[in-house]
């Protein structure tokens, strides 16, 4: 297939590019299938250092709890349609890469400003703020990736105002204390910020010599040349508000877990209706988990309400971006998400963990044989029974009523067999519909 369709993409950032360079030198005598392959495991190795980075970050928030680090990772690694992102030929798994890196270091900064005082402020007593220039460099590094890592500049002044401003020694309103917070919030953001745009000006200029103005994103001249993608603004001409919206939420779920391919190889319908189920009771333990928080203020220390605070607020920004983007061309690729992978991998685990109490299990055996009762009741007033829908709500209560009888020893166990399904449905996504479509 030629590729000239598709060479809007040309504006894209350098770095992935030049880091795969060598692996294309070196096998450039190879056959064009190896040359991919060799290609495709750059991107494995990123993708290793990604669920390794998500376990620090986890372990970083929750020290004390391994168990939540290792769901966190085995999520960025379990979800099938990441696994594939990760084992193609693309500049994503780099993009993920630096801003999980980002978001740890953020996560350690926090905790490390949180105990200082002012006479230990870096950088107070003349000396360089290495930590702080590295972040910096890696924020740079992220840009140079794929400008999906934009998300980091602002996280980076929120983490740094947070940070300053709640030190022991700067909760104070007189004068010489908002000094000093001004002055060390700028001498950071400086330490940071300057190696960045160090990194990223020759970037910068080529781009506004090559597109013209102040294009030094390239994403006016991509806008102006991009060919064969609908136009959110004709797409709502075409379909309608309530279709498009229906698309987006669909298409987006769809392909967040599995939609291989160019978006032409999908799945069961049965197991996007159970990874729904799946959502739908992680999610509400996540709801319950924050409902404890603001009850109970001392499940959380300051820190981890504000590391947990800022995760989300990357995964906020990511959705942004990507709704920001939609709203320009129909874009409903689950993918665009992946930056937030790490964050919604806590908070999955997070989410699982509160749901398996004893408490929270017999709501959701209790709700699951409700709905179940509910559809045996509509199947024989209709003589149409929804069999699998039925089996998954039925199975639910079984799991869930019996998770209320298990010891508690058993929990690390039940909090496992979610992530070992994610590794069960990678293989049955491979071979059971990627496989056989390409055959």
């Amino acid at each position: 297939m030629s590729i000239d369709p598709i060479r809007y993409e040309s504006h894209q950032p350098p770095l992935y590019y030049s880091l795969a360079v060598p692996f294309y030198r070196l096998t450039r005598f190879w056959p064009p299938v190896q040359q991919v392959i060799a290609l495709r495991f750059l991107s494995l190795l990123m993708g290793g250092g990604i669920v390794y980075i998500a376990y620090l970050v986890a372990r970083e928030v929750f020290p004390t709890n391994e168990v939540l680090a290792l769901g966190t990772a085995a999520f960025v690694a379990g979800v099938p349609m990441h696994l594939a992102m990760l084992a193609a030929v693309n500049n994503d798994g780099l993009a993920e890469l630096m801003l999980a890196g980002i978001l740890w270091m953020l996560v350690r900064y926090i905790k490390k400003e949180g105990e200082k005082g002012k006479e230990g402020a870096e950088g107070a007593e003349g000396r360089i703020p290495w930590r702080l220039i590295g972040l910096g460099v890696l924020v740079g590094l992220g840009m140079l990736a794929k400008t999906a890592t934009l998300v980091s500049i602002p996280l980076v002044l929120v983490a740094v105002v947070l940070a300053i401003s709640y030190r022991p020694s700067a909760i104070s309103h007189q004068p010489s204390a908002i000094r000093y917070r001004l002055s060390a919030i700028s001498y950071q953001l400086l330490a940071i910020f300057l190696p960045a745009l160090l990194l990223t000006l020759p970037w910068f200029v080529h781009n506004a010599s090559v597109y013209g103005g102040l294009d030094i994103l390239g994403w006016t001249r991509h806008d102006a040349i991009v060919v064969g993608q609908l136009r959110t603004a004709d797409g709502l001409a075409q379909y309608g508000v309530a279709r498009l919206a229906r698309d987006l939420l669909l298409t987006t779920f769809r392909s967040f877990w599995a939609q291989f391919g160019w978006m032409g190889v999908l799945v069961d319908e049965r197991i996007y209706l159970l990874l729904a189920l799946l959502c739908a009771i992680v999610g509400s333990g996540f709801l319950f988990y924050l409902a404890r928080v603001v009850r109970q203020r001392s499940v959380l220390s300051a820190y981890q309400k504000a590391a947990l605070g800022l995760l989300a607020l990357s995964a906020f920004l990511t959705l942004f971006s990507y709704l920001w983007y939609n709203c320009k061309f129909v874009q409903h690729q689950g993918r665009y998400l992946f930056p937030a992978l790490v964050p919604l991998g806590l908070f999955f685990a997070l989410g699982s963990r509160e749901i398996l109490s004893r408490e929270r299990a017999k709501i959701v055996a209790i709700l699951a044989l409700a709905g179940l009762l509910l559809l045996a009741a509509k199947g024989l007033l209709a003589s149409d029974f929804n069999k699998w829908s039925m089996a998954l709500l039925g199975g639910t209560a079984l799991a869930f009523g019996l998770k209320t009888l298990l010891p508690e020893r058993y929990d690390d166990f039940a909090f496992a067999l979610p992530y070992l399904g994610l590794f069960a449905l990678d293989a049955i996504c491979l071979f059971g519909f990627i496989v056989p479509y390409f055959r």
